[in-house]
């Protein structure tokens, strides 16, 4: 790895301008009308396991079109009481995996939901095997990816599912009666980073309850210079399709221009953190920085971690997101 991108001073400064068709907003909003309308029915089944000190839960839910949707939740041994809450969201190609993964988080004292991303998680071992009909317009499982899964319309592009799952979770979450509603956040890394934009910015869209974002070096941001800028996949799955498809290049920027997290970022109206990493090469820099830039709100900030790839700060960050979390809920 090499520093390839902006140095850090031009990507505080860069203001990049990202195209944003006219009925955004119209889009989202009657996407959310049709889909958070949906009884939920949410279904939350205990699992037993080793683990002493963590209750660990089955969660499914009503998605996307109607579609199951999975989660694990995982919570303080005993709780009853309402407590703060913590949505993960995972990175491409990631599972929910085994009840004791990311633990961290229920350890802290939080209600921990942990989504299952449907049609992907074929990189992580796990208890339980995706539901098959997760996605059905994607199949089942598989490798390689999901970037240009139905690019040539904003309709039927795989984001708006997995979209509306993310921000169905926020839902869910905010009507389960060990959760404090005011207290929930949304975090992620890489493909999480960038659903926790997305959540942030639908919450706000919807009037769902959400008190902070931590985006951790989010990809689906300013996909314009991430396509052009890096051949790392899984941005590379666009440019690879573009290739062989060279007349579709503007209908597919177009249908990505309304997934992308600098063009959602500026509808959050929440407290966030950022986190980037220089040497990124899967999500550089700048289009961190542009999805931080538009952020909708105040009070925020971004993390640079100038020596590091896509691992972004690793433990480093978590702890810090940690800290965070205890600082702004009072439970330190």
């Amino acid at each position: 790895m090499a520093f390839f991108d902006l140095p850090v001073d031009q990507l505080e400064e860069q203001r990049p301008t990202v195209a944003r068709p006219d009925d955004f907003q119209a889009f989202w909003t009657r996407t959310l009308d049709a889909e958070l309308s949906r009884p939920l029915d949410a279904r939350i089944l205990p699992v037993e396991t080793p683990l002493r000190t963590l209750d660990v839960f089955d969660v499914s839910w009503v998605g996307y079109g109607g579609q199951r949707v999975q989660a694990w939740l995982r919570l303080p041994a005993g709780t009853s009481e309402p407590v703060p809450a913590v949505l993960q969201y995972r990175g491409y190609s990631g599972g929910r995996g085994y009840p004791f993964v990311d633990s961290e988080y229920a350890s802290a004292g939080y209600a921990h939901f942990l989504l299952e991303s449907r049609g992907q998680g074929w990189r992580t071992p796990s208890l339980t095997a995706t539901t098959p009909d997760l996605d059905p317009a994607g199949g089942e499982m598989h490798h390689p990816g999901l970037m240009t899964l139905g690019i040539g319309d904003r309709e039927r592009y795989y984001y708006r599912r997995l979209y509306v799952d993310a921000v169905r979770l926020l839902q869910l979450a905010g009507q389960e009666p060990r959760v404090d509603a005011t207290r929930i956040v949304a975090l992620g890394t890489s493909q999480g980073g960038g659903l926790t934009i997305a959540v942030a910015a639908l919450a706000a869209l919807s009037g769902l309850p959400l008190a902070a974002a931590l985006p951790n070096v989010p990809f689906l941001c300013h996909f314009r210079r991430a396509v052009g800028l890096t051949d790392a996949n899984p941005y590379a799955e666009i440019a690879q399709y573009l290739a062989a498809h060279p007349a579709e290049e503007e209908r597919a920027f177009r249908t990505l221009s309304y997934f992308d997290g600098a063009n959602l970022g500026t509808y959050a109206k929440v407290p966030a953190l950022f986190s980037t990493a220089g040497m990124d090469q899967i999500c550089p820099p700048s289009t961190v920085y542009a999805a931080y830039h538009a952020w909708g709100h105040d009070d925020k900030a971004i993390t640079y971690y100038p020596w590091n790839g896509h691992e972004g700060g690793g433990d480093h960050h978590t702890w810090h997101t940690l800290h965070c979390l205890a600082e702004r809920f009072g439970t330190r």
